[in-house]
């Protein structure tokens, strides 16, 4: 049974339907002192969000003494998803997945689409916590296996204590770009542009490049593409995270300046943080393209595929 947080219902639904699975009832209140509380009640009780195409209650077994033996999810695998892209929403996932047992699960799974700290993946300076790492562990505490999809670091997987898959929605991006003639996609740096080649090959056309930084003197830098001229191209730009759009917005500017006939990003995780919407059409940004990990207006393509292939594999 598939257990949506609020932060990625848009994708617990379509997880749901890929693997023909009920949704459970979530419920979600705040107490007058700020606390927030996600719980699990049975399908009808108040407060209950719908099920949809629920199975129905799960059966609800008295022990010799009379007590409740389970609840809703009794005998079932929990499927708890949460896009983690705010303090609270971690408490959110810690919850259900507590709930999750309360409610009876066989088994608790949890799917991380977009797995919030992930950058802060070391101390950078002394005194500074691991972030990813703590998150991670508490995470770990309520669940027998995680899923995370597209992490900046793919090595953060390892800071869970029970065994997380990692999965790659940047695949289905190609399926949201409109029909291009030879376009080029290009990643802002190198590090990014193994993703630009996964997007690439999956829409079955094109070229790849990324950009490079050519110092200039000692405070100018100038970003440039490594390889490939983009004069009347038609450019995408692709990164895992799009934040405050700072760098997409740089790179398209660099881009328009160099003749491209258009400018489109594509990225898995769209957190748009701020005026990032402003920055990147300022900068000539035609379309931002993204999956569903966080869910935005720009969530045109669903990462639900390649997480039910992963589940189906547990």
């Amino acid at each position: 049974m598939i257990v949506s947080a609020s932060t990625s219902q848009s994708l617990a639904a379509a997880l749901a339907a890929a693997l023909d699975e009920p949704l459970a009832p979530v419920a979600a209140e705040r107490f007058p002192d700020g606390e927030f509380r996600a719980s699990i009640p049975e399908f009808g009780a108040p407060g209950a969000a719908s099920a949809g195409a629920a199975a129905g209650t799960a059966d609800r077994r008295a022990t010799e003494g009379g007590a409740i033996d389970g609840g809703v999810l009794a005998g079932r695998r929990a499927v708890v998803v949460c896009a983690t892209t705010t303090a609270e929403a971690h408490v959110e996932a810690l919850q259900l997945q507590d709930a999750a047992r309360e409610a009876g699960a066989s088994e608790v799974l949890t799917v991380v689409p977009y797995f919030g700290y992930a950058r802060q993946d070391r101390a950078f300076e002394p005194g500074q916590p691991v972030s990813a790492r703590a998150m991670a562990r508490a995470l770990s505490a309520g669940t027998d296996r995680a899923i995370i999809v597209t992490p900046h670091e793919p090595a953060v997987a390892e800071f869970f204590e029970v065994s997380c898959a990692v999965v790659d929605a940047a695949p289905r991006l190609a399926a949201a770009l409109p029909a291009l003639d030879d376009p080029l996609f290009l990643a802002p740096d190198s590090g990014a542009r193994g993703l630009a080649d996964t997007v690439r090959a999956a829409h079955g056309a094109g070229t790849v490049d990324h950009f490079e930084k050519t110092r200039r003197s000692g405070s100018e830098v100038d970003l440039v593409p490594h390889e490939v001229g983009v004069e009347g191209r038609d450019a995408v730009l692709v990164d895992d995270i799009v934040a405050t759009g700072g760098t997409m917005a740089e790179a398209a500017r660099v881009l328009d300046d160099r003749g491209a006939a258009s400018v489109r990003a594509a990225c898995v995780h769209p957190v748009l943080a701020g005026a990032a919407r402003t920055r990147l059409a300022a900068a000539g940004v035609e379309a931002v393209y993204a999956t569903d990990t966080v869910e935005r207006v720009e969530s045109v393509v669903s990462a639900a595929p390649v997480v039910a292939d992963a589940l189906r594999d547990e």
